[in-house]
């Protein structure tokens, strides 16, 4: 049976799509500006034709970035530290909500607490640093991943999905033999997908947009990541020397169509993995953050 909306709540219901059709409009113009004027002609760019469509479309923005032996150093160094730092949140998350999930757990209550304490009060800028200097972590990718080695809010939601699983799986497990990690990884984690590629998500976005690690603790140029050198190509005009070594090849290139064209190529991994994950990521988002 088909419930008649009152003119209130149609009223309400045009007000929100419009709201929301205004703030997805404003959200995307930005990405779509960047986007037509990474495939524009520099000409079309100092002259300002460009706004949400390509003018005079060409390909040399990204011939010359993809030439540029430094944005593939900086895009390897963040790869490396996506794959390892990942690797490393995910395997810790995991062995950490798993035992937070049973409620028979001797001290539970306290080590909630202090995970809690940490969501609360974070470690200041001074006092990270010299922790990270003092332990001779300075210019590595180690500086990057180990402080942030576990997030509190992913652990909560882990923990949170892992009190799905069925008890009776755990108890059929230990009478066969197996060991608590053999459950771990033979019985949770294939029954989490959900909440394990919502968690890998979340992770490798986090490495891959981290700025202010790298500007913190990364002082060698030949290890800079790709975000800080999106930073020195935005902020410190390193386009501009781009732009001459592009005009003395023939091709006349503005700074701003470099940096366009830098920032879409920087952007594609992340918005080509997430349709993969889309599915996983609003499941376990949901099941994740449902209390028993």
């Amino acid at each position: 049976m088909k419930i008649r909306k009152s003119f209130g709540e149609k009223v309400f219901d045009v007000s929100n799509v419009s709201f929301l059709i205004l703030i997805t409009v404003a959200a995307m113009l930005p990405i779509l500006y960047v986007i037509a004027g990474s495939f524009s002609s520099s000409n079309a760019l100092i002259h300002n034709r460009v706004i949400l469509w390509p003018v005079e479309a060409t390909l040399d923005n990204f011939k010359l970035v993809a030439n540029n032996s430094t944005f593939w150093k900086a895009g390897w160094m963040t790869v490396q530290i996506v794959v390892i730092g990942t690797t490393v949140n995910m395997v810790l998350t995991m062995i950490t909500a798993y035992p937070l999930s049973k409620m028979d757990l001797k001290g539970r209550k306290f080590f909630m607490l202090l995970i809690i304490f940490t969501m609360i009060f974070s470690a200041p800028i001074i006092p990270s640093y010299l922790l990270v200097k003092n332990l001779f972590l300075l210019n590595s990718i180690w500086a990057l991943i180990l402080p942030g080695a576990i997030s509190a809010f992913n652990m909560i939601l882990c923990m949170t999905f892992f009190r799905t699983v069925p008890d009776d799986l755990f108890d059929a497990a230990r009478v066969d033999g197996m060991s608590e990690y053999g459950m771990v990884w033979r019985i949770v984690v294939p029954l989490s997908m959900p909440i394990v590629m919502t968690l890998l998500l979340f992770y490798a976005v986090g490495h891959w947009n981290n700025y202010f690690g790298p500007l913190l603790f990364i002082n060698d140029r030949n290890k800079q990541t790709l975000q800080m050198y999106l930073y020195s190509l935005i902020a410190n005009g390193d386009s501009d020397s781009t732009a001459g070594a592009a005009a003395e090849g023939g091709i006349k290139l503005s700074p701003v169509a470099i940096q366009m064209a830098t920032i879409v190529l920087a952007t594609v991994p992340v918005v080509l993995i997430y349709p993969f994950l889309q599915k996983h990521f609003v499941k376990g988002a949901l099941l994740g953050s449902v209390k028993e």
